[in-house]
């Protein structure tokens, strides 16, 4: 009778130490599930949040480019100005967002990138006013936006690495979409002249 009575007492402390096992393997495998979901839902966050960086970068830097040239062939328009501060304004909400979601090292890109768009920007603004700054001339915003067209794929190429995937295809080389439309090819160019609004007094923000 006390050797059966042993015998149970054994076969349930075996049978709890089995379900106890069981039951702290059950719990690190639905904490493993849950922090895998919480990755991929960090992933989709951050994907979501530099392709809209992304777009709206490039949308900017895009309108600069081309009302640079408007401005330079006497073609500039009040409309012209208001495609760059409608996409200026895009790109102001998709870096509010990305301060609270990129990883340290795209928010590094993305803050230098911003920088000198802020300062392309102003001069572009205040050359299509007709008080261009000392360093404001047509050619020299001209190369500062090719500059920033190249630095775009190393932001790019940031944004890529965080989310674990493959560099672009075309390498360091910006995107053919980018180029600068090209200058007239005969005739000579009418002088510059000013479009209306307000002026800028140098880089005030991005």
């Amino acid at each position: 009778m006390a050797g059966t009575l042993l015998a149970t007492v054994v076969s349930q402390r075996m049978l709890a130490r089995v379900q106890a096992q069981q039951f702290d393997r059950e719990q690190r495998d639905a904490h493993a599930r849950w922090l895998r979901d919480q990755e991929l839902t960090e992933l989709s966050r951050r994907r979501d949040c530099y392709t809209a960086a992304n777009a709206a970068y490039r949308r900017y830097r895009i309108a600069l480019m081309n009302f640079l040239w408007a401005v330079h062939r006497a073609q500039a328009t009040p409309a012209d100005r208001t495609a760059v501060e409608e996409a200026r304004s895009g790109h102001h909400t998709a870096f509010a967002e990305a301060q609270m979601i990129a990883s340290a090292d795209v928010l590094a890109e993305l803050d230098l990138m911003t920088k000198v768009l802020a300062g392309a920007h102003a001069r572009t603004m205040r050359l299509a006013d007709g008080v261009p700054e000392p360093d404001g001339s047509f050619e020299q915003i001209h190369a500062e936006l090719v500059r920033i067209t190249q630095r775009w794929v190393g932001m790019r190429g940031a944004m890529r690495s965080d989310l674990g995937l493959a560099p672009a295809p075309n390498g360091t080389n910006p995107d053919p979409a980018d180029c600068l439309p090209p200058a007239p090819t005969s005739g000579p160019l009418p002088a510059p002249h000013t479009v209306s609004g307000p002026a800028s007094n140098g880089p005030t923000g991005p």
